[in-house]
């Protein structure tokens, strides 16, 4: 019998296929919808998943104001951060986020509130951040991506 025969292909950075992917957010929960989100950029929907490569899709979010969280979070939960100085501590809620996400000083497909979501259920490592950098959130149904021949997704079937 020959063992050679049984090895285990791993995937590298040569041989990843990475697809864009537009998912409409219009009447989701937000926590539920972005876990789906972190699992297509963590790539834990192929079947070819590799923990220590980017191996996941890029994700377009549109309609990302008419998300939506249960009861009343969306005015009563409370993020927190620490500026690093005495009395530092700032506290805003994810209307706030909403609210900023509508400015011109931030940047167009890095919504606010999604990034915070997303990046708590990425690893906190380098990896993570650059998973991170393959998400694309627009308040509208509008995107600049067309290039790239995006493939919708129902949501709701996804695993």
């Amino acid at each position: 019998m020959d063992t050679l025969s049984y090895k285990t292909l791993s995937v590298t950075p040569a041989t990843i296929e990475k697809k864009w992917v537009v998912i409409d957010a219009t009447d989701q929960v937000l926590g539920r919808l972005c876990s789906v989100i972190a699992k297509i950029l963590r790539g834990k929907n192929k079947a070819d998943f590799t923990p220590n490569l980017d191996c996941g899709d890029n994700v377009i979010v549109i309609n990302a104001d008419k998300v939506r969280m249960s009861n009343d979070k969306m005015n009563k939960r409370e993020y927190l951060r620490y500026t690093g100085y005495p009395g530092g501590q700032r506290a805003y809620t994810p209307a706030d986020l909403m609210e900023k996400s509508f400015k011109k000083t931030v940047h167009a497909g890095r919504h606010p509130l999604f990034i915070k979501v997303v990046k708590g259920m990425l690893p906190k490592t380098k990896l993570g951040a650059a998973q991170l950098r393959n998400l694309y959130v627009y308040n509208g149904s509008e995107h600049p991506h067309e290039a790239n021949n995006p493939t919708v997704i129902d949501i709701n079937k996804v695993k």
